[in-house]
């Protein structure tokens, strides 16, 4: 009798009389159909497994690039903070505090005198306060040649503190004894005081 035989005798009813060839097949497929599926569905697990990990792996790369470039641009904003506090802190020096403003203002008259001025009006103004600073005005009227008013203003711009000159106007003044032809200046001069912290306060 043959295998071919042997499965076309066999009785569904009754597993237990077949051959042990069949059994064995039997059981062999039963074992492969287990594992198979076992396998496909441990396979789609993993497989979904490793998409959410790739899925996460990408969230963190980019949220990883955001925070590199802002760390980047953190330490430049940093770096520039340091250099405005720098700036700032060199201009402050540059203002003369309540002792020093009238040594400033003896430096401003001394720069005319030297230049061969003669002053007409030197006036102190008002102060006039700001946040950080107080701005002193200071009225000028002088009279001397054109390039003694040159001197005289490019002095007043290179003394260690600040000064600015402001709404200058020019005039002809009569030269006495006909020498060189002479000039009327008025202007404003303004220097600037750092506000001590209970005035800024």
């Amino acid at each position: 009798m043959s295998f071919i035989d042997d499965l076309n005798n066999l009785d569904p009813n009754n597993p237990v009389a077949w051959p042990a060839p069949v059994k064995a097949i039997l059981i062999l497929v039963v074992i492969a159909a287990i594992v198979g599926a076992g396998w496909h569905f441990d396979i789609t697990k993993q497989r979904e497994e490793l998409l959410t990990v790739e899925q996460k792996e990408q969230e963190l790369r980019t949220t990883l690039e955001t925070k590199q470039k802002k760390a980047a641009n953190l330490k430049a904003l940093k770096e520039q903070m340091q250099e405005m506090k720098q700036s700032f802190g060199d201009m402050i020096r540059q203002l003369p505090d309540k002792t020093e403003v009238a040594g400033l203002l003896v430096d401003i008259s001394q720069t005319g005198l030297a230049a061969g001025l003669e002053f007409r009006l030197f006036k102190p103004q008002r102060e006039v306060p700001s946040e950080f600073y107080s701005t002193l005005p200071i009225e000028i009227s002088v009279i001397g040649t054109y390039h003694q008013l040159g001197e005289f203003v490019s002095g007043v711009a290179s003394l260690p503190r600040i000064v600015t000159t402001h709404n200058i106007t020019l005039a002809k003044h009569a030269a006495a004894g006909g020498g060189s032809e002479r000039l009327l200046m008025n202007s404003i001069a303004q220097t600037y005081r750092a506000l001590e912290e209970q005035e800024g306060g």
